[in-house]
């Protein structure tokens, strides 16, 4: 009865398992928050053949603080001859006059003279991931894989994972934006959860 009873005990308690399992979760998430917190830190000092400008919110044409941050860096690249093209990314709301890329395109028009020819549209994403694909097929056109995405300091690891999962080559030269905890933890949480399923998975259920 005595052996009988040993054969039938687990080798490993379950609770040794779950407290495991916890463990590689934490870390699991741990890693994911010094990879973001990492990147939104550094800045490619590099060339590519075009930058992707992401997209942030305009008002009746009029670029939020947050997208002339990104243009303004992305109009520098042009200038710095880093970049041969610029893209513009984003939709609009439905009540919108305009659209987030229409009014990138506008204020790059306006304030850093560059060319339509060196200028390129996505006018239909509601999220980075829709951007990015939709960017990724009209530059494959065009044999471009190289670019430099820009985009606020928080969002830069997220946005180098979805652009390598549309098949862009892609680095990241952030704004000089100021970077708070709460929107690196929402990062960590989706580029932790994006790497596991996939971000496409991910822009089906939620607008990121």
């Amino acid at each position: 009865m005595v052996g009988s009873d040993r054969r039938e005990r687990p080798l490993i308690p379950t609770g040794k398992i779950a407290r495991i399992a916890a463990a590689l979760v934490v870390l699991y998430v741990l890693a994911n928050f010094v990879d973001v917190w990492f990147a939104s830190r550094s800045d490619y000092d590099g060339d590519a053949t075009a930058a992707i400008v992401l997209g942030a919110a305009q008002y009746n044409g009029e670029p939020s603080v947050a997208l002339r941050g990104r243009l303004d860096t992305a109009a520098g690249l042009y200038l710095d001859d880093r970049v041969e093209l610029v893209v513009v990314t984003g939709g609009g709301q439905p009540d919108d006059v305009t659209t987030e890329a229409k009014t990138g395109y506008d204020y790059l028009r306006d304030t850093a003279a560059i060319p339509d020819e060196n200028l390129r549209l996505e006018v239909q994403g509601a999220s980075t991931y829709q951007s990015l694909a939709a960017a990724a097929r009209f530059l494959a056109a065009e044999e471009i894989d190289d670019v430099i995405l820009v985009t606020d300091p928080y969002h830069a690891k997220r946005s180098q994972l979805i652009a390598e999962e549309v098949g862009l080559s892609a680095e990241v030269s952030p704004t000089d934006s100021s970077t708070s905890i709460g929107r690196l933890l929402r990062e960590t949480g989706a580029t932790a959860v994006g790497r596991l399923i996939g971000f496409r998975r991910i822009d089906a259920y939620v607008d990121l």
